[in-house]
């Protein structure tokens, strides 16, 4: 594997991580400025347009660049050419046939999200769908030449454009005093205008670029039926597998609205209680920005070891990244439950919603376990499989929701949650383990999971006897930070006392693995 391979790689999971980072961030401060109304349309309209562009778009990169990477070995410049006109016309009709969708029963989908103020929002978003397939297409063609570059700047130019337009659109509607309504509906403007911006990048470098495949021979009718079913037979499985977090999120904007009609809640109180709930989802998509990124670069080492027959490594593999998800998840999922309050008071204002927002915030850890198992299942080419299990969690989720929200409220909601997530990952555990056995549950882990209680003990508890209801939010800040870095240090000194991570692990992790290097060398 050459070089500039591994260095293009790289440069893409950091991309993909900023990306990721900034994706999960941005709701903190929009609620800040326009309240949790604005935040719960936006959560409530949000995992509709994911759940279309996961299935228009998902897949198609990968999928592209393995038939133009195969295409390449036989220096087979019609094929390439093909590949990439053929993927140009299935997202111009997956593009075409989501925002149509949508834009016709916008009306209906809009009353099940909780009311028509989430319309407007609806109909905007809706328009990225347009734009967004087309531009996957440009990404994988260039991931087929083993350039991951254009890919990276394009993803972190559409999520810079979008959260900078969100935020400030928010800010001077807000100043001009515009109904939530439409706030809501102007901050998505965000997204086609990133999206767009990221096409004309990548359109103007693809119209310069020497690669740009030519031929003369005729494309076919022919053609795009076979190129369009070898497309479709990898993009498929992988859009299953990306879309887990979407279509559970899909799930709470369609039954939690729905049950709390029920209770005789008007729209606007809806929307509001949807957008405290909403605070919880942007945490644990904070907290599960880890176990995202480092499924991509797991899917395929792992495909490869099962079929070069290399079993233990592929076991290794597996349970190596269970242990890496496992050392970070639970101290964030524990200090999260544990630092609810001040969390809540410091980033979102109040404290509303704070009991809900804590399960929700436990149930990070088990996210992000179901995200790594789901992708690990995808390495195993047990797409099928992991797409059974995630349907049998989606229709658990309709049940659970409609009768834990009916006896316990928004808490309901999070209770749900937790228990889903919990039986995702259990389930999916136990299928790899049937293919490929791994260490799960082993010394280091419990010691982890051990020391990850003794840390949200130590910061947690002083909250229970605090008055932080009556403090300001530069207390609760100051408390939040001083916790945060008392409680890391806590659970290092645990992890090394109890010998769960030694000082080469140690010195692999990011960022902080510099530090201890240059510290053991002094």
């Amino acid at each position: 594997m050459n070089q500039s391979f591994i260095k293009s790689t790289l440069i893409l999971s950091i991309a993909t991580l900023v990306s990721k980072i900034l994706g999960s961030i941005f709701r903190i401060p929009l609620q800040n400025i326009a309240g949790d109304q604005v935040l719960g349309i936006f959560s409530l309209v949000y995992p509709v347009y994911m759940v279309a562009l996961t299935l228009s778009v998902a897949g198609i990169p990968i999928a592209i660049s393995q038939l133009i990477t195969k295409a390449r070995v036989n220096q087979n410049q019609t094929d390439i050419r093909n590949i990439f006109v053929t993927a140009g016309i299935l997202a111009f009709l997956f593009g075409v046939i989501s925002f149509s969708f949508i834009s016709i029963f916008s009306r209906p989908i809009a009353h099940v999200l909780g009311g028509q103020d989430t319309r407007l929002s609806l109909l905007i978003v809706a328009s990225t769908l347009l734009i967004a397939p087309y531009m996957a297409v440009y990404r994988g063609f260039y991931q087929g030449f083993e350039d991951m570059r254009p890919t990276a700047i394009s993803q972190v130019l559409e999520q810079l454009v979008r959260v900078g337009f969100i935020l400030v659109i928010a800010y001077i509607f807000v100043q001009q005093h515009y109904t939530n309504q439409v706030i809501a509906g102007g901050i998505m403007i965000g997204s086609p205008i990133g999206a767009l911006l990221s096409l004309i990048y990548l359109r103007s470098k693809f119209a310069r670029d020497s690669i740009k495949p030519t031929s003369e021979v005729k494309y076919t009718y022919d053609d795009f039926k076979k190129i369009g079913k070898q497309i479709l037979k990898i993009s498929i499985p992988i859009c299953i597998g990306a879309i887990t977090m979407a279509l559970l999120n899909f799930v709470d904007s369609i039954t939690i609205p729905f049950s709390l009609r029920s209770f005789g809640d008007s729209e606007k109180e809806i929307t509001y209680l949807y957008g405290i709930y909403g605070r919880g989802l942007s945490l644990v998509q904070i907290a599960t920005v880890f176990s995202s990124s480092i499924v991509l670069p797991l899917i395929p080492l792992i495909t490869s070891k099962l079929l070069n027959n290399e079993r233990a490594q592929a076991s290794n593999i597996i349970g190596r990244a269970h242990w890496l998800t496992n050392i970070v998840s639970w101290p964030a999922a524990f200090g999260l439950l544990a630092l609810t309050l001040p969390l809540n008071l410091a980033l979102f204002k109040n404290t509303e919603g704070s009991m809900v927002l804590a399960i929700i915030n436990f149930s990070s850890v088990f996210t992000s376990l179901t995200v790594l198992g789901t992708g690990i299942l995808q390495g195993m080419n047990k797409a099928k499989q992991a797409a059974i299990i995630i349907i049998i969690g989606v229709l658990a989720k309709v049940i659970t929701n409609i009768v834990f929200v009916k006896y316990f409220g928004l808490t309901g909601a999070g209770i749900s949650t937790l228990l889903i997530y919990i039986v995702i990952f259990f389930i999916n555990t136990h299928l790899i383990m049937k293919n490929v056995s791994f260490s799960l549950w082993n010394r280091k882990t419990l010691v982890s999971i051990l020391s990850s209680i003794v840390m949200g003990a130590v910061v947690g508890v002083p909250t229970l006897y605090l008055q932080i209801t009556d403090w300001g939010r530069m207390s609760a800040l100051l408390y939040l930070g001083g916790s945060i870095v008392i409680g890391g240090l806590i659970y290092a000194i645990l992890l090394i006392l109890l010998k769960a991570i030694d000082r080469e692990e140690l010195s692999s992790f990011p960022i902080i693995g510099k530090f201890f290097k240059k510290a053991m060398n002094q």
